[in-house]
């Protein structure tokens, strides 16, 4: 049987989001692939997977940016490999919005705004609702239309948000994606009965 891994992707790869992507992992038992960071991405799709596959335990995080460039990126080219390989169950996707050089939009399902509420509408860069109902700008966000992902969350600029999101008071807002992530996914459901378990013995 072939070994899969189960996957959260996240639009941003800048050194705020690698370190509070990295704390989000830790959190809740998965994996970063630190090396996927980098303004842009400087790692193919290919080379992604394989590290993907490397890790012991999911899920596993991975970053994708552009860097605000226009269309299809190598950010955007990576992920878009990484999402429809086999190998590779994706759970969501945290769609991080951003001030771009263009006006590159996606539709998600939801979003969360700086003050950790969830909304129908997209969110700005400062995690401020905007007023379009399931969608939202960001640099890193034009393939995501084209990819078969169960869930799209809309946040603002991770570890940022005028410090709502800081790490120093535990990144909210990212962690409250992550959450409804593995909650849509089942995942979450599936840790509360691991944790049980171990209780138990």
């Amino acid at each position: 049987m072939t070994e899969t891994r189960r996957v959260i992707l996240v639009t941003d790869g800048d050194v705020y989001a690698a370190k509070t992507i990295a704390y989000a992992a830790k959190q809740i038992g998965g994996r970063c692939i630190s090396q996927s960071k980098g303004n842009p991405t400087f790692l193919t799709g290919p080379e992604i997977v394989k590290l993907i596959l490397k890790t012991p335990y999911d899920p596993v995080f991975v970053m994708f940016d552009d860097c605000g460039l226009l269309e299809e990126g190598p950010g955007e080219r990576a992920m878009q490999y990484v999402a429809e390989h086999p190998q590779v169950d994706v759970l969501g996707v945290i769609a991080v919005a951003a001030k771009t050089h263009g006006s590159e939009w996606t539709n998600i399902d939801v979003s969360i705004d700086r003050d950790g509420l969830i909304s129908e509408y997209g969110v700005d860069k400062s995690g401020i609702r905007e007023f379009e109902v399931g969608k939202m700008t960001g640099d890193t966000v034009y393939c995501l239309d084209k990819l078969d992902v169960p869930i799209i969350v809309g946040i603002g600029d991770i570890g940022k948000m005028s410090r709502k999101d800081s790490l120093d008071h535990g990144s909210p807002i990212t962690m409250k994606a992550v959450e409804l992530i593995l909650e849509r996914s089942g995942m979450a459901d599936e840790r509360k009965r691991e944790t049980k378990d171990i209780n138990l013995s």
